[in-house]
């Protein structure tokens, strides 16, 4: 047996947020646009974002940026660390 903590299949938008370090109506937002896919579960239309579709979403978003650094799209204004 291991002590490992299970690895949930889907995640909520405040979970999928924090993975992304960006606020829950953020991620709603990227839902709204189909930028993001998801589920919606039960009668309450509770939100689900399956792990997979998430790391998709972190990919595409790679690949689109690397685009527009390319195309000198992009200038340097990379966030200060909050640290």
């Amino acid at each position: 047996m291991t002590d490992e903590p299970k690895k949930h299949r889907f995640l909520t938008t405040t979970q999928a947020a924090e993975e992304l370090n960006v606020s829950p109506n953020q991620i709603r937002a990227l839902l709204k646009t189909g930028e993001l896919r998801a589920i919606q579960v039960g009668g309450r239309g509770l939100w689900r974002i399956g792990v997979n579709d998430l790391e998709d979403y972190i990919a595409e978003a790679y690949r689109h940026t690397g685009e527009r650094i390319a195309a000198g799209e992009l200038v340097d204004d990379v966030e200060p660390d909050a640290e």
